[in-house]
């Protein structure tokens, strides 16, 4: 077998809507972003998905917002 890698994006990939097609689509994922709200103690899922996006470009929403979305598609990948 052969060597396997992923890159996931950095600050500045996020945008208004990121991981609600995923999570629409993929019960994984879907558990992946509930289980960040349960973790952050905030709706970080409702921030990717309905923004505002001034909000969902603060720097701590970001990078949450981002490594649960990588997070995500690894595991829809994995699956």
């Amino acid at each position: 077998m052969g060597k396997l890698a992923f890159i996931f994006p950095g600050q500045g990939s996020q945008y208004v809507g990121m991981g609600k097609d995923i999570c629409d689509n993929f019960l994984c994922a879907k558990k992946i972003f509930e289980r960040a709200d349960e973790v952050l103690h905030y709706d970080i899922s409702k921030i990717c998905f309905n923004g505002p996006e001034d909000v969902l470009k603060q720097t701590v929403n970001t990078q949450p917002a981002i490594l649960v979305h990588s997070i995500a598609c690894y595991e829809i990948l994995a699956d």
